[in-house]
C-alpha cells in the first residue's frame, strides 16, 4: 500500500474528529458563552449547512487545480479555523471559525479521495478510497472519545488546539510526500445538479436527509441527554466510544448486508431499527431509575451506532445503481444530503430542547426515520423501473 494514503487518512481522521466531538463540547461552550445549549447547537447546524452547500461549489471551482495545492490549502484553512475557535472571544467568532472548518473539510474530503485514486493503479482504486474514508470511521470510534477526554482535562479550547496540532502534522508530512502535477477535471455545477434529475435519485436524497435528521437530532445533544440520566461529563467519552465502536461494526455490516440481502432492504431495516432505538432513548429517562438509566443509555449507543452506520454504505450502493455512469456526481449529492440532514437534525434537536426536555429527543427524532421509510416505499415503484427489484 502507498504510505501516502495513510497520511491522507490521517487528514480525514483529523477533520472528522472535529466534526463528531463537537456534540460533547456544547454544554461547556454554552456555559462559557453565556448562551443556551440549543443556541450553541447552531455550531453544528452552520457547519453542516456550509459543508452541504459549499462543497459542491468549491469542488467545481477547484476541479482542475493541482490536487496537492488543494489538499494543503484546505488543511491549512482547517488548522487556522481550529486555532481561531480555540482563541475565540465570542460565540460569533467561534461560529465563523466552524464555517471555515466546514468549507475546508468538505473540499479536503472530496479532493483526498480523488488524490488517492490518482496515486494507485486502477486495480487498487477501491482499496485506496477505503483507506482514506477509513480515517472517518476511526475518528468516530477513537478520535471523538479522545477529543472528549482532552476537553475533560484541558477544556473545550484544548480540544480545538489538539486537533489543530494533528492537522498541522498531517499537512507538514503531506507537503513532503505528495507529488505535484495531479490535476483533475472541472465539472460544471450544472452537471452535478443534473445528476439529481436521474429517475429515482431524488427520493433517495430525501430519505438520506430524513435519516440523518433523526440521527443528529439526538447525537447533537447527546451531552444533555447523558446529563439527564445522571451521567457526568467524565462519562461522555464512554458514550462516544460506545457509539464509535458500533459505527465501525455497522459500516462493515451495512456493506455486507447490502450485497447479500439487497441495499434497499438493508436501508429499510436500519431505519426501522433506528426508530426503536431512538424511542428507547426517550424511554430510559422515564422508565428507569438513575442507577440503571446511565448504564442503559451507554449500552444503547452501541446498537444505535451499528444500525445508524449500516445505513450509509447501503444507501450509497442504492444511489450508484441508479446512475453508475455518474457515480461520483450522485455520491457527492448524497454527501451533501447527509450534511443537510445533520444541519436539520441539530435544528430539530435544539427546538426540542427549547420547548421540551432531553427525554423528548428520541421520540421526536424517531419520526424522521419513519418518514424516510415512507419515502422509500412511495418511491420504490419508480426505482423498480430503473433497477431490478431487490
Amino acid at each position: 500500500m502507498d504510505k501516502r494514503l495513510i497520511w491522507l487518512a490521517v487528514g480525514s481522521f483529523t477533520i472528522s474528529t472535529e466534526g463528531f466531538v463537537i456534540s460533547s463540547l456544547l454544554p461547556d461552550i454554552a456555559s462559557d458563552a453565556g448562551i443556551s445549549v440549543p443556541l450553541a447547537g447552531c455550531l453544528i447546524t452552520a457547519f453542516a449547512l456550509a459543508y452541504a452547500l459549499g462543497t459542491p461549489v468549491l469542488a467545481t471551482l477547484t476541479g482542475d487545480w493541482d490536487r496537492r495545492r488543494v489538499i494543503l490549502s484546505t488543511l491549512a484553512a482547517f488548522v487556522v479555523g481550529n486555532v481561531v475557535a480555540a482563541l475565540s472571544s465570542s460565540f460569533e467568532v467561534l461560529l465563523g471559525a466552524r464555517i471555515l472548518m466546514a468549507l475546508s473539510s468538505g473540499l479536503f474530503a472530496a479532493t483526498a479521495q480523488a488524490t488517492a485514486v490518482a496515486l494507485v493503479d486502477e486495480h487498487h482504486r477501491a482499496r485506496a478510497i477505503s483507506v482514506v474514508v477509513g480515517g472517518t470511521t476511526v475518528a468516530v470510534a477513537v478520535g471523538a472519545p479522545l477529543g472528549a477526554v482532552v476537553a475533560a482535562f484541558a477544556g473545550w479550547r484544548g480540544t480545538f488546539f489538539a486537533i489543530a496540532g494533528l492537522g498541522a502534522l498531517a499537512g507538514a508530512i503531506l507537503t513532503w510526500r505528495l507529488p505535484r502535477g495531479l490535476f483533475g477535471a472541472r465539472l460544471p455545477l450544472k452537471a452535478r445538479l443534473a445528476a439529481a434529475l436521474t429517475p429515482g435519485v431524488r427520493p433517495i436524497l430525501i430519505s438520506t436527509v430524513l435519516a440523518l435528521t433523526g440521527a443528529f437530532a439526538v447525537f447533537s445533544y447527546v451531552a444533555p441527554l447523558a446529563f439527564s440520566v445522571g451521567l457526568g461529563e467524565a462519562a461522555l467519552p464512554l458514550v462516544l466510544l460506545g457509539f464509535g465502536l458500533g459505527a465501525v461494526i455497522g459500516n462493515i455490516m451495512g456493506g455486507q448486508m447490502a450485497d447479500r440481502f439487497g441495499a434497499t432492504r438493508t436501508v429499510v431495516w436500519s431505519q426501522l431499527a433506528c426508530v426503536v432505538l431512538l424511542v428507547g432513548f426517550s424511554a430510559i429517562p422515564v422508565l428507569l431509575p438513575q442507577s440503571l438509566a446511565g448504564p442503559a443509555l451507554v449500552a444503547l449507543t452501541v446498537p444505535w451506532g451499528i444500525v445508524g452506520w449500516a445505513f450509509a454504505p447501503a444507501q450509497a450502493s442504492r444511489i450508484v445503481k441508479l446512475a453508475p455512469q455518474a457515480a461520483s456526481l450522485v455520491l457527492s449529492l448524497n454527501a451533501s444530503a447527509l450534511y443537510l440532514g445533520v444541519a436539520l437534525g441539530a435544528a430539530v434537536g435544539g427546538l426540542t430542547l427549547r420547548y421540551g426536555t432531553p427525554a423528548d429527543l428520541g421520540v421526536v427524532a424517531a419520526l424522521f426515520p419513519l418518514a424516510a421509510v415512507a419515502v422509500i416505499a412511495v418511491g420504490r415503484r419508480g426505482l423498480r423501473a430503473v433497477v431490478p427489484a431487490e
